[in-house]
């Protein structure tokens, strides 16, 4: 009897495509997620069926003659709890939960209300690493000022976002022109009055957050385009996240600057450029 009210209610499903799309559910990997079952005021569920749609199709749960049943053979066995309120709750959560799910539900008229809701399942966002890069210009700049850039990348995770906050000032926002890269890289111009200023670079996505802060002044007492001790060159810092070290392009590292690496590599780059145009003209030709 259970497997024929079953099939009914999946024939029901295709005959009668009343679908409201639900929200979109985050949850956070070793977590819980809670799918609710919503219905028209006035409703009154007689059964209900909770499947997964993607990436697989499984059925989780079901609710018949007001017998609650999650013991299904799919990869929630074991982690699906169906409530009273007939929302299904996900625990722990893994990173590959992501997916979409639906509810099939019917009244005691007979009436089919069927609701699909996506889930997607966060890593908690690591520590970021920040490294900090000086560059000194000449008379470029006046004296007694420090050029720094500041290198934020977290590891290991996806789906992030970087912002960047100066910390101990009234205003906190970071001026959009002095970033790069996404976020992941800031500019900013110090002097001595900027000695005790600290950045805070924050990384988050939608169920978590972390941030790191320096002190970027102290860097300005070491030699242009080196950064601290343990930090890699400011080369590194222009590579995606996580840093690619590319070939030194100086033999005296000390000296170098962000300018000696712009001369060598977009030369490099240029020369790349046309080989790949040259061959890709007279490829069809020969």
């Amino acid at each position: 009897m259970a497997v024929w009210s079953l099939c009914s209610l999946l024939l029901w499903e295709a005959l009668l495509p009343f679908i409201v799309t639900g929200a979109q559910v985050q949850g956070q990997v070793g977590g819980s997620a809670l799918l609710v079952a919503e219905h028209p005021p006035g409703f009154q569920i007689r059964e209900a069926i909770w499947r997964s749609l993607w990436p697989s199709e499984e059925l989780l749960a079901t609710f018949f003659r007001g017998s609650l049943e999650t013991l299904y053979h799919s990869r929630f066995l074991g982690r699906a709890q169906l409530h009273s309120n007939l929302s299904l709750e996900l625990r722990p959560l893994k990173s590959g939960d992501s997916g979409n799910f639906s509810v099939l539900l019917v009244d005691k008229e007979g009436r089919a209300w069927t609701q699909t809701l996506q889930l997607k399942v966060y890593g908690a966002v690591p520590r970021p690493v920040v490294q900090v890069f000086t560059a000194v210009s000449g008379d470029a700049q006046p004296p007694k000022t420090c050029q720094v850039f500041l290198s934020c990348w977290a590891p290991n995770i996806s789906d992030i976002t970087y912002s960047w906050r100066r910390e101990g000032t009234i205003d906190l926002d970071i001026k959009p022109g002095g970033l790069f890269m996404d976020g992941q890289v800031l500019s900013v111009s110090l002097g001595p009055g900027d000695k005790g200023v600290a950045y805070s670079c924050i990384v988050s996505n939608p169920v978590s957050w972390d941030l790191a802060t320096v002190t970027p002044w102290e860097s300005c007492h070491h030699q242009a385009g080196m950064p601290r001790a343990g930090d890699q060159w400011l080369r590194d810092c222009e590579a995606s996240s996580p840093p690619v070290t590319l070939p030194p392009p100086c033999s005296a590292p000390g000296m170098a600057s962000y300018k000696d690496v712009l001369l060598v590599v977009v030369p490099v780059l240029l020369l790349v450029i046309l080989a790949g145009l040259s061959a890709w003209h007279w490829g069809p030709c020969s």
